[in-house]
């Protein structure tokens, strides 16, 4: 049996998801950071004993860009610990665009619990995710424990708490439709994350979509990974980069700096927002840590790796008072310093 084509958006379509020129590209850059997160597993940088199910073939990565993936998985993992332990597990995740990323299965191997985990993205994404996972025990077991059977079609899973997707996130109805096929709960808290996904998305289609979460939810907590400081030479060069692979950033406009990216959720009726850009996220990651990856691979010289991490960033938004205070901890100065 072969799995499910990784072009065309055809043979998964269906009368309500309506194909945009760049989408296939948009498709693409999963495969892109999934290769990237299973290079990055293999070497060691961070555990993923999941990632390999999904990714097979292997180019090895710059040291940069490794790191650049580390930063990324650590500063979200960050935040979905802190929710998690302020909720002591009594909430929802739900992963937007969420491609072949594995955190369901890594927090079944942890000591947190969730409600519900809900993953949504793309037909022909979900299409190749579930073909895997339905031929892979050691990913299906995870989903189906005793308590319940695994409902399976060719793009949607739903397992007792685990629920993953075929959708447009630009058609709200549709959205709202396939979130109540997974129980979803708009009283519990819910965390929203989002690695590189609002960038794609048209600039009036996602104030929509963020207007519509939160009209909907009553306690959230947006976690949004994106580009930043599109405006000058090296995001100039970012930009032209994924343009010429057929991927037009329909929302850019808020990739422009910081405040842009806050004012995102703000303008939509969020009740506020922190952003930081990666070099911020990756000093708040423990200086022992940090360390031990940096012996992995030398780095000729640090001056590309600051330029990705000044042009990527983490944004924090919360609905509600209960979770304004979720942070990235930032280190004391001192405490990074090795005195023996």
């Amino acid at each position: 049996m072969e799995p499910p084509s990784t072009g065309g958006g055809v043979a998964h379509n269906n009368s309500t998801h309506k194909f945009h020129p760049c989408d296939e590209a948009v498709i693409a850059t999963n495969d892109d950071a999934s290769d990237c997160k299973r290079g990055a597993v293999r070497l060691g940088y961070w555990k993923d004993d999941y990632i390999g199910f999904f990714v097979r073939n292997q180019e090895r990565k710059a040291p940069e860009i490794n790191r650049g993936y580390f930063a990324r998985v650590k500063g979200v993992e960050m935040c979905v610990e802190k929710f998690l332990k302020k909720t002591s597990g009594n909430c929802q995740i739900i992963n937007l665009g969420c491609g072949f990323d594995t955190l369901y299965f890594r927090l079944r191997d942890s000591v947190h619990k969730v409600k519900n985990f809900i993953e949504l993205d793309f037909p022909t994404v979900t299409a190749r995710k579930c073909y895997t996972i339905k031929r892979n025990k050691a990913l299906l077991g995870k989903i189906n424990d005793e308590d319940g059977e695994v409902r399976l079609s060719p793009t949607d899973l739903h397992g007792p708490n685990y629920h993953l997707m075929g959708v447009d996130l630009r058609n709200l109805d549709e959205v709202d439709n396939k979130l109540q096929q997974a129980e979803v709960d708009f009283t519990l808290p819910t965390i929203f994350l989002a690695e590189c996904v609002l960038v794609y998305i048209e600039a009036q289609n996602c104030r929509n979509l963020l207007k519509w979460i939160a009209q909907k939810f009553q306690a959230a907590v947006f976690v949004n990974y994106e580009q930043v400081n599109m405006n000058d030479r090296f995001g100039d060069v970012m930009l032209n980069n994924l343009r010429s692979r057929g991927c037009s950033l329909a929302g850019v406009e808020s990739c422009l700096s910081l405040e842009t990216q806050t004012n995102r959720f703000k303008d939509c009726g969020w009740s506020g927002a922190r952003a930081w850009d990666m070099v911020q996220v990756y000093d708040s990651i423990s200086s022992s840590e940090r360390q031990r990856i940096e012996r992995l691979e030398m780095l000729d010289e640090g001056e590309l790796l600051l330029q990705l991490f000044q042009h990527y960033c983490l944004v924090v938004a919360w609905l509600g008072v209960a979770f304004q205070d979720l942070d990235i901890t930032v280190e004391e100065l001192m405490s990074s310093l090795n005195i023996d």
